[in-house]
């Protein structure tokens, strides 16, 4: 016994009618659309169609909600989630010559259980060319022409943020690591000298118990110096012509360059009382030239260690922003992703010389679901723009607070500011306030991260002195989004 057919859905003419994708056409165009689909349903968690796949048939939501998907590098991006009855998706360019047999350039899922009305692609832009045939031609020079000017401008857009970036950070690692090649060769000076003046003592027969007691003086002046109070360079002045007084008074003819290192060991005149008491005076030059350079290969070494620290801090920065190793949506705190990015773009701060940067942080901020590594490109267009409208210097204010169920993020500049009749235009797509510079794409690429990517908002108030970008974003994943 045969299994029974499964019978096929229609919708009417009059019930197509209700979907915004077909409102205006005529009732042969409905009647044609009725003959033609039919109506098939997804539980939740089903895959639609996939991304590559034949591009077979054209898809209308009638109900529930559907993800969107897009596959980069070797992860997969939910670039949209909605419940909109009459949205489309599949094989939306079926219409457009040289398009039609392209795959499917995404992925859908039904989030919920979720309804479709679904047409052949290939009859369905057969039949679109023949009822439209202007609109045809049109929409194929829009879609092409477009299509090649943003990819090539987004290109641009991310290799000149990359390249600002990428000379930002050398410019920073540049600075520790020179540190930290010098120190390196003023060590191995120190060093140097340090043996030789430790060689003279043992051969010029000193009294071991003395050699001991100059060794426990030196070990003092080391550990003194990490606790060294910081001196103004008033009393820093002071203290080195106090100590080369004592030098002199004792026969030092190099006074001069002995007490700067002594003076940041936080020495003082009586240690060097107990120094002269623990050799003969005839030594007393070489015991103090060791100590002295024992101390200075110290300092050193904590400027070495110092510079390591900031590069390696500057490269767990770069991994933060880059979001390296890092799944494309997790818990965050909005305040590393800002953290990190300052960091990057320290290098325009610190050039001016002018710039002031405020962080006012709420400590109770919340964990939050995003996308990091999109929200940091927010966070540097929005930055790097303040900078920019701050040529002469001015304050940067990048401040984080909690409202009813949203977490806000203010980037704020005492600039020029933005004149009201742009205001509303700054965030289209080529519109740029920096004419020869910007290329008008990253303001609109940050209000569709935020507001189709995140289900945020991102509003602007300006005046001159005080221009505000607010980014508001979600504690709870909305359902439509994710």
């Amino acid at each position: 016994m045969s299994e029974p057919v499964a019978e096929v859905v229609r919708l009417s003419p009059s019930e197509l009618r209700t979907l915004f994708l077909f409102e205006s056409l005529d009732d042969d165009q409905l009647a044609w659309l009725s003959q033609m689909g039919y109506c098939q349903s997804w539980s939740a968690g089903e895959s639609v169609f996939t991304e590559g796949a034949e591009a077979t048939c054209f898809f209308v939501l009638l109900s529930g909600t559907l993800s969107m998907h897009r596959r980069v590098e070797n992860t997969e991006l939910e670039t949209a989630r909605t419940n909109q009855r009459g949205v489309y998706a599949g094989a939306t360019q079926s219409f457009v010559k040289g398009l039609a047999d392209q795959p499917y350039w995404g992925s859908v899922r039904a989030v919920t259980d979720c309804d479709f009305w679904m047409i052949d692609a290939a009859e369905f832009g057969e039949k679109f060319r023949q009822w439209f045939p202007m609109a045809v031609h049109l929409l194929e020079g829009l879609t092409s022409g477009f299509r090649s000017s943003q990819v090539l401008i987004g290109q641009r857009e991310r290799l000149l943020s990359l390249g600002r970036l990428s000379a930002g950070l050398t410019h920073e690692l540049n600075n520790p690591a020179s540190a930290a090649v010098r120190a390196t060769a003023s060590l191995r000076e120190r060093v140097s000298k340090m043996r030789g003046k430790l060689a003279h003592l043992v051969t010029a027969d000193v009294d071991p118990k003395a050699l001991y007691a100059l060794t426990e003086l030196q070990e003092a002046a080391v550990e003194k110096m990490a606790k060294a109070e910081k001196l103004s360079p008033m009393q820093v002045g002071e203290a080195e012509d106090e100590l080369s007084d004592w030098l002199e008074d004792h026969g030092m003819d190099d006074a001069w360059d002995l007490a700067p290192p002594l003076v940041a060991a936080g020495v003082d005149t009586e240690w060097l009382d107990d120094v002269a008491e623990a050799v003969p005076p005839t030594l007393l030059a070489d015991a103090l030239h060791w100590v002295t350079y024992a101390l200075e290969t110290e300092q050193l070494m904590l400027e070495i260690e110092d510079s390591t620290h900031r590069i390696s801090a500057l490269v767990g920065a770069a991994k933060q922003y880059s979001q390296m190793d890092r799944a494309a949506h997790q818990d965050i705190d909005v305040r590393d992703g800002l953290n990190s990015t300052l960091i990057m773009l320290g290098h325009k701060i610190k050039h001016s010389g002018k710039i002031k940067l405020v962080k006012d942080y709420d400590e109770s901020l919340p964990m939050i679901p995003a996308h990091p590594a999109e929200l940091n490109q927010v966070w540097t267009n929005l930055i790097d723009n303040a900078i920019h409208a701050m040529p002469d210097g001015g304050t940067l204010t990048v401040r984080t607070s909690r409202e009813d169920g949203w977490v806000t993020v203010d980037i704020c500049d005492t600039g020029i500011g933005i004149p009201p009749e742009i205001q509303q235009k700054i965030f289209e797509p080529f519109f740029t306030t920096k004419p020869g510079e910007g290329t008008g794409l990253g303001l609109d690429i940050s209000y569709r991260v935020i507001t189709q990517r995140h289900g945020g908002d991102l509003r602007v108030t300006s005046h001159p002195g005080d221009t505000r970008f607010q980014v508001r974003l979600p504690v709870t994943e909305p359902p439509s989004f994710g």
